[in-house]
């Protein structure tokens, strides 16, 4: 018979023209065809051969090649080819070469005419999602809205526009509840590849860096740089402590962040459903800082062992349940903000404490001078 191959001018210059515009090389996809094309002879020819397919990237032809490894004894006639009977095709191949035959497989030119569509299909797919991939990849960090489709206790599905967003029952606000066609915010937390390869961003609500980020926003000099966020602690939903740092002395961080009247803080204790946010002025001084951070408590003294990162902290003793706060939550988040263990004790406790460690050492001491 005599040597055809599959001629498709068109689909090489369909190739070209989605190099152009989608920026996916013409060599690529090519390359995922001939693969394809090979898989598609085997399944609709049935064949146990092996083939290999290739195109001319000029014209589009297709060739398809029955491969046979040269060896001294034949075991499988699908696969092999005696040495002997090789070398009357082509006196040049050794033992362990492989002898190529074209073959014009019949109707294979509609095969591979569809088989090239589905994979163009596939790798535009594949394009579009590493495309989006990237682009969410660069937006972890950032805050993103989207409209609910789907809301459980267990998951919330937002639509991001080209994508979808999820926020695992671990990255809600405990306090709030979600509706489907709810308009709502989160913080991108990651970006994965789901299950079929599309990209699904995780999106948190929970997270410290959401009210970092909301502040960010709504406060212009925070996100000019001029006033510093050294740390956010929280309990999502209920209360939050975020500690705010200023190099130039003329601004007031806490002033700037909270608002004339509270309208600054408002417009996110609003996005937050009410969730409370203290607003403290970070301090180098350790002493200074975590007295800040029990705000609204009234501090009496702390007492730092730098070492150990422990602070002891003496309240007046009406404001000790104040200091701690409800369920302790008060003293765990300000340890959180300042990195510090802080030990809250009313004035009469401390005094107390004082007494007992006296007594312990007066006993110490008259034991001493008995022996």
């Amino acid at each position: 018979m005599k040597k055809q191959a599959i001629d498709n001018k068109e689909l090489i210059l369909a190739l070209e023209e989605l190099e152009k515009e989608k920026g996916i090389q013409k060599e690529y996809l090519l390359e995922a065809i001939e693969m394809a094309l090979v898989t598609a002879y085997k399944r609709n020819f049935d064949s146990l051969e092996n083939v290999k397919v290739v195109m001319d990237k000029q014209t589009g032809a297709t060739h398809v090649y029955s491969l046979k490894e040269v060896v001294k004894e034949v075991e499988d006639k699908e696969l092999q080819i005696s040495i002997t009977e090789a070398k009357k095709v082509n006196p040049d191949l050794m033992e362990g070469d492989f002898l190529e035959t074209e073959i014009v497989p019949r109707d294979f030119g509609r095969i591979a005419a569809q088989t090239a569509k589905q994979v163009i299909i596939q790798k535009l797919r594949e394009a579009e999602r590493e495309i989006v991939f990237t682009e969410f990849n660069d937006r972890k960090g950032e805050i993103v809205s989207g409209l609910i489709q789907k809301a459980d206790h267990n998951i919330v599905v937002m639509d991001l526009g080209r994508l979808e967003g999820v926020m695992p029952s671990k990255e809600q606000i405990p306090t709030e509840h979600y509706h489907v066609n709810d308009k709502i915010k989160g913080y991108v937390l990651n970006v994965e590849k789901g299950a079929k390869g599309a990209p699904q961003v995780i999106v948190s609500r929970s997270h410290p860096d959401f009210v970092r980020k909301l502040l960010e926003f709504e406060i212009p000099e925070i996100y000019e740089g001029v006033i510093e966020i050294k740390s956010v602690s929280r309990d999502p939903g209920y209360r939050s402590k975020v500690a705010v740092y200023s190099p130039d002395p003329n601004i007031d961080p806490v002033g700037s962040c909270v608002g004339q009247k509270g309208v600054r803080i408002q417009n996110v204790i609003n996005e937050l459903h009410g969730e409370k946010i203290d607003v403290i002025e970070w301090n180098e001084d350790p002493s200074i800082y975590i007295a800040a951070s029990l705000l609204p408590a009234q501090i009496l003294a702390v007492d730092i062992k730098e070492e150990e990162k422990f602070a002891q902290v003496i309240v007046p003793d009406d404001q000790l349940s104040l200091a701690i706060g409800k369920s302790g939550q008060n003293a765990r988040l300000a340890a959180r903000l300042t990195n510090w263990k802080i030990d809250i004790k009313s004035e009469t406790q401390f005094r107390e404490m004082l007494m007992d460690k006296m007594q312990e050492e007066n006993g110490k001491s008259e034991e001493k001078q008995e022996e």
